[in-house]
């Protein structure tokens, strides 16, 4: 419930997080999921074959409706109970300054509540618990809050609060992955960064509800949830006292959270549930329900737990597994595309802290590009991602609940989407003319090419465990890779769980040459996030002045032309796709199993937040049992 800054990391099973989308705003979610006996070697063969031209002749896009509403006459409070189907335990980190992973992101939705309000297309609107204003003539935001919106231990939430959350992030003792070019835009930010002042600058608390926020430029992207400004609010009178460097670790925010929104933390069995109690005191009303109890449910068990009409909400149905649970009674099942995609990523460089003269930034942290990379060769890249069918994954694997990706930007954002891009249809043909022109060739006849100087090439490959698919999706592509003579291994020889995989790869492991990842976009477009040369989540240290200049031009006040700032996103992602810095491999849908009983229930974006269903707080029970036909 929350317009956080841009970007998560998906897990390995979720697919949408009910309670962002039920408010209108947010994160998605996952990666890879579970066999349905396509997964074998025959398979991964035949699946080649079908679509080398990029066609698919299997199961057509499958339309979804977003909003059910059920009969039945409203009962009184009583508990809704959400199924969180993961393989990957949430790290119960309740903080939108620190943490990284969506499962956090999904299980504070319930709580943390929503600052500023968006609609249909992810721009800011009145609907939250504060307004938006931003001048172009000064380069300030002027945020005004509502004058009754309550922490939950009581407090008001005020501009203050809002100042706080800036504080932390850009504090020299900050160690999380939120500061960004978006915040060192603010005037004196980085000054306070370095510690060469005390407070912030550009950030003036104008009275208890009314904080001004100057930048040294804008652009349109700001007008967008997570487009530019950190739209977020922590308790000052609450984390005070803690130490920065101590927060993510303290009890306030693991065991012991507090926010604003509909539901408050009753109690956290980490990485296993969470309690949720209503909080009277929310500022659109008292929610209709007593408790959401939420619970994590492990891929295996998720079918038989629909079955069973153990939950009346399940959060990261595996679509893989879309066929076995589609027609259970007692359900409807809504579905969306996300706001993600799954992809490829080569590592490219390093990341590299920022350069200190004493207290002076000489060089800020960022990403340096490595020209001796292993997989530094664009023909490299691009012979790997002309190997691979993602339409014949998404088919088989998915139901064709995911299709191939042709782009870094989704669909979903359809006045900057190219969909005049090809993309990498699957080709093997055209994969083994890229290696061999470019000098990768078997020079000892052991079925594996060598590199053009003529030494070994063994690529490392990580990619997350999590669902029945996970592995036969990643022997599929090393498969194909082996099938135009590059040998690609699994690093350490297994799949990596969720925390640790991503701890690695945003380490920039050396035992990681390829990995497999996904990103959950939130709401704005603009990708200097994840492929800027200051942005710690790109993970594959690209960084190039052609990348940079289009970023500066995304980011520009030229942008507010919306036509003009559209061309520049076309041409981008034209430069990205011949880059190749990761192969985008799959767009794909969520699915949300709704029980019967629930009264309604609307995951369309940007769903007034009044509309029953569609907030949190107006969601009701029909019945004291579950529905089961």
């Amino acid at each position: 419930m929350s317009n956080k800054k841009k970007y998560s990391m998906l897990a390995s099973t979720a697919a949408v997080a009910f309670i962002l989308a039920a408010c209108g705003n947010g994160d998605t979610e996952d990666t890879t999921d579970n066999d349905n006996g396509a997964g074998e070697t025959d398979t991964s063969e035949d699946a080649g074959e079908e679509s080398s031209n990029g066609e698919q002749d299997g199961p057509q896009p499958i339309e979804f409706d977003q909003r059910v509403e059920n009969d039945g006459e409203e009962i009184e409070g009583g508990t809704l109970n959400v199924g969180y189907v993961s393989d990957s335990p949430f790290t119960g980190i309740f903080s939108w300054e620190l943490y990284t992973g969506n499962p956090d992101a999904i299980i504070m939705g319930y709580t943390m509540g929503t600052l500023l309000g968006t609609d249909e297309n992810y721009q800011y609107d009145d609907s939250g618990a504060a307004t938006f204003e931003l001048d172009q003539d000064t380069n300030i935001v002027t945020i005004t809050l509502q004058d009754n919106v309550m922490w939950h231990d009581g407090e008001q939430v005020t501009a203050g609060d809002i100042a706080f959350t800036h504080e932390v992030i850009g504090h020299p003792d900050y160690a999380g992955v939120r500061y960004s070019g978006d915040l060192a835009n603010i005037v004196g930010m980085e000054a306070y960064k370095s510690g060469d002042a005390d407070s912030i600058e550009g950030v003036r608390v104008i009275d208890d509800l009314t904080i001004e926020i100057e930048y040294q430029s804008v652009g349109v992207q700001m007008l967008q949830a997570g487009g530019g400004v950190w739209a977020q609010a922590a308790p000052r009178h609450y984390l005070e006292g803690i130490p920065v460097g101590e927060l993510e670790s303290s009890p306030e925010i693991r065991e012991n959270p507090i926010g604003y929104g509909p539901f408050k933390v009753d109690n956290i069995v980490p990485g296993e549930s969470v309690s949720y109690t209503a909080f009277e005191d929310y500022y659109r009303g008292a929610p209709k329900l007593d408790r959401i109890e939420l619970e994590t449910v492990p891929t295996s068990s998720a079918v038989a737990a629909m079955q069973n009409a153990s939950y009346d909400v399940f959060v990261g149905m595996p679509t893989d597994q879309y066929e076995t649970f589609k027609d259970i009674p007692g359900y409807t099942i809504l579905g969306q595309d996300e706001n993600a995609y799954t992809y490829i990523g080569f590592k490219l460089g390093e990341w590299q802290e920022a350069e200190m003269d004493g207290e002076e930034v000489v060089e800020p942290a960022q990403n340096v590009l490595d020209p001796d990379a292993k997989m530094a060769d664009k023909n490299l890249r691009q012979a790997m991602a002309y190997a691979i069918d993602n339409d014949a994954v998404g088919a088989r694997f998915y139901q064709g609940l995911r299709r191939r990706a042709n782009s870094p930007i989704i669909p979903n954002f359809a006045d900057y989407y190219n969909a005049d891009l090809e993309g990498y249809p699957y080709n093997q043909e055209r994969a083994n003319e890229i290696l061999d022109e470019a000098g990768y060739v078997d020079t000892n006849e052991d079925g594996f090419r060598e590199t053009p100087e003529g030494e070994e090439l063994v690529i490392n490959f990580a990619s997350m465990s999590g669902g029945e698919v996970a592995e036969p999706i990643v022997e599929y592509y090393m498969q194909s890779w082996a099938a135009i003579g590059l040998k690609v291994e699994l690093t350490d020889g297994r799949l990596h769980e969720f925390n640790s995989f991503y701890d690695r790869v945003q380490a920039d492991d050396p035992g990681i040459d390829i990995y497999q990842g996904a990103w959950g976009t939130g709401s704005d477009p603009t990708p200097d996030g994840l492929y800027g040369r200051e942005a710690m989540f790109n993970y594959t240290r690209w960084a190039t002045e052609e990348n940079d200049e289009f970023m500066e031009q995304m980011l520009s006040e030229e942008g507010f032309d919306i036509e003009w700032r559209a061309g520049v996103f076309n041409e981008w992602q034209e430069y990205f796709m011949e880059e190749l810095p990761i192969i985008p491999t799959l767009f794909r849908k969520a699915v949300t199993p709704v029980n019967n009983r629930v009264g309604s229930f609307d995951i369309t974006v940007g769903a007034d937040l009044d509309t029953p269903g569609a907030g949190l707080h107006t969601l009701y029970l029909t019945g004291e049992d579950r529905a089961t036909e």
